[in-house]
């Protein structure tokens, strides 16, 4: 059974930094692409980042210049290193899997999601 875990949340001051994990694991898949997406409390989920098997890599303009999604291909992980954070990037983030399945194709996995509050 394929799984997607994030890891990596928790508090940090305005200005601060944080790595979020996200790995799939379970069975054997192709990855199509891998994307963090955003929740803030009583708002509607947001793109916030993607990374296709290509290598393309698309992000929100909220964000650009201040996170930076990659690969880590043997690990089955994508990372999200989000620096110069603020309070306005408090949310549940989430990430979603694309990921390639014998005998289904593809199919779309999120994970539990982790907690980011940007707070002094």
């Amino acid at each position: 059974q394929v799984q997607v875990a994030e890891s990596g949340g928790g508090l940090v001051q305005p200005g601060g930094s944080l790595r979020l994990s996200c790995v799939a694991s379970g069975g054997a898949f192709g990855f199509n692409g891998m994307a963090w997406y955003r929740q803030p409390t009583g708002k509607g989920r947001e793109l916030v980042a993607e990374i296709t098997s290509g290598g393309t890599i698309t992000y929100a303009d909220s964000v650009k210049g201040r996170f930076t999604i990659s690969r880590d291909k043997a690990k089955n992980t994508v990372y999200l290193q989000m620096n110069s954070l603020k309070p306005e990037d408090t949310a549940m983030y989430y990430c979603n899997a694309n990921l390639e399945i014998h005998m289904l194709g593809s199919r779309q996995f999120w994970g539990q999601g982790t907690l980011v509050t940007v707070s002094s």
